[in-house]
């Protein structure tokens, strides 16, 4: 090789080096944020997401959970306006296809397409027919996307204390609304990066939100709720509530209201059926308040079971006079008699032996005035103003249970009080958040509490709720059949119309493992002892077998 030719080839091999050493000088120190920039979104993914929302779930007696309200995936079907073309023969064809497979009409379907918009969902939650279909379709702008939709896989079971994720995803009503901060997750960002493998390894900030366990028994709410829609449906009532609580603890075990919903459909719901009438519905409790005033007076010792009384069949107070159910007249009788006959009269001489301010101060106590702070969305209560006004007929009027306003949730709790011993508790729908039973206060003394359930132990065996009865166990409880106030029925008119609530309250065995109320509004049956006190007999019942309670005795 000649000298020349030797000098251009090193000239050339020179060049090629210094190019060589630009470009990497140009890659690796000059624009090096550039390249590891676009390196990274190469290897890296991310996306925004949403956390998941936490489940709830019901119980068994084996503590076995069952899921009320869970995250499921759909597939939903929008178009975009923007890219389906403008001529009509083509939009035409596209609602006609869409109308078909989704059954959706076509002309709303064409309104929409003419939209100046890139995203307009047509329908959710679709089936595999209606996916595969829409697969087929051979149109720009149609498009499938998987979406987390709030489910209830149990229906309408326990809807009233589960109840439902709105539109706007947020809780409402019962436990989805109450715990919304808790349920709800916080939305977050996954990224992913893909190793020299090939294999993408994915990082999530999302939080889901936390899941419930409730105290709700499924299978205890599955025939509550059954019994009440049966006994609803066949006595015509216009609704009816049905509560289970364990008084030691202040569990609700089942809560139900007829009529009911279902949260997976709640827009196509009547919005009157997802007010929740055992923590949202004021009504005056007639003659299942009577224990509780009875309880006040043997506590403040100004009776007893066996103090007498002469009835005459009315009492008069204020210059109103107070008669009994059907203005009958029982001559003398004691405290007991009062309480299985049901006696009004009675109830006046009771109350009246007590102070004005005790009484008063009871109410208060038993939590008549404020709310009972259970776990669920939107309670209410009443603070009774006329009472605290102190007219001596309201007050009469107050001893069995005509003019004061109260919840059914107020209802159990307080009776849940004469059951467990004299302590006044807060009842609770979350296990999870009351690892504890919340004692409020003391309203009465154990032996108090002995003497009024051996009172309504023989309203029960010898009084107005015979059917309540279950042979092998003592049941204690009480029938209430109160007139409903004109005003409540809309009517401008001062006193009370012939409609009634009639409802039964009672706890057992012995030992108080349960408490149940069971009310309906207007049933077409004379009596509380006729309409509700056989569905208590039945739901008891059930519990005792259910729970293979031991019995209390055993019959000869």
């Amino acid at each position: 090789m000649s000298k020349t030719r030797l000098n251009l080839l090193l000239v050339f091999v020179f060049l090629l080096a210094g190019l060589l050493i630009h470009k990497l000088y140009v890659v690796q120190i000059a624009e090096a944020d550039h390249w590891v920039s676009q390196a990274e979104r190469q290897q890296r993914i991310r996306q925004e997401v949403e956390g998941g929302r936490g489940s709830i779930f019901a119980v068994n007696k084996d503590n076995e959970s069952i899921p009320l309200a869970i995250n499921r995936s759909w597939q939903k079907v929008y178009i975009s306006p923007r890219e389906i073309l403008r001529e009509e023969e083509d939009k035409a064809a596209v609602a006609a296809a869409l109308s078909d497979i989704l059954e959706i009409d076509e002309d709303s379907i064409f309104l929409r397409m003419e939209r100046d918009s890139s995203f307009e969902v047509l329908k959710r939650q679709l089936s595999d027919e209606e996916i595969s279909a829409i697969s087929q379709l051979d149109f720009s702008g149609i498009h499938l996307r998987e979406e987390s939709i709030r489910f209830y896989p149990q229906s309408q079971l326990a809807s009233h204390v589960v109840g439902f994720v709105g539109g706007s995803e947020i809780g409402q009503y019962g436990v989805e609304g109450y715990y919304e901060d808790l349920l709800r997750g916080m939305g977050g960002v996954r990224e992913g990066w893909r190793n020299p493998g090939g294999s993408i390894i994915m990082e999530d900030s999302a939080k889901s939100g936390m899941s419930i366990d409730l105290t709700i028994d499924y299978n205890i709410q599955f025939m509550a709720e059954r019994l009440l829609e049966e006994s609803v449906e066949r006595l015509n009532a216009v609704s009816g509530t049905i509560i289970v609580a364990n008084p030691n603890t202040g569990e609700i075990i089942a809560m139900t209201n007829y009529p009911t919903y279902d949260p997976n459909n709640y827009r196509e719901a009547d919005i009157a059926t997802f007010k929740n009438d055992s923590i949202q519905s004021l009504f005056e409790p007639g003659s299942v308040f009577k224990p509780i005033v009875m309880a006040m007076a043997i506590e403040e010792d100004v009776v007893t079971p066996q103090t007498t009384y002469y009835d005459k069949g009315y009492e008069i107070v204020s210059g109103y006079t107070l008669r009994n159910y059907g203005q009958r007249a029982f001559g003398e009788v004691d405290m007991r008699e009062v309480m299985e006959r049901s006696i009004n009269t009675g109830m006046v001489f009771v109350q009246q032996r007590m102070e004005k301010s005790v009484f008063m101060d009871y109410l208060a106590e038993f939590g008549f005035f404020e709310r009972t702070g259970i776990d669920l969305q939107g309670e209410v209560y009443s603070e009774n103003l006329s009472f605290k006004e102190g007219y001596d007929v309201n007050l009469a009027n107050a001893s069995f249970g005509q003019g004061i306003k109260i919840t059914p949730i107020q209802l159990v709790s307080a009776f849940s009080t004469l059951a467990n011993g004299g302590e006044l508790i807060t009842p609770y729908v979350a296990r999870n958040f009351n690892p504890e039973p919340d004692r409020k206060r003391r309203v009465l003394s154990s032996g108090t509490t002995t003497k009024i359930t051996s009172m309504l132990i023989s309203t029960v065996e010898d009084g107005t709720a015979r059917r309540a009865q279950i042979p092998g166990y003592y049941i204690a409880g009480k029938t209430g059949t109160a007139q409903i106030p004109w005003s409540l029925l809309g009517e401008n008119r001062r006193g009370y119309s012939r409609e009634t609530i009639q409802s039964f309250i009672g706890y057992g065995p012995l030992r108080a493992e349960f408490v149940i109320l069971v009310k309906m509004e207007r049933p077409q049956a004379p009596t509380a002892e006729v309409s509700v006190v056989p569905v208590f007999r039945d739901l008891a019942k059930y519990i005792i077998d259910y729970k293979q309670i031991p019995p209390d005795y055993v019959r000869e």
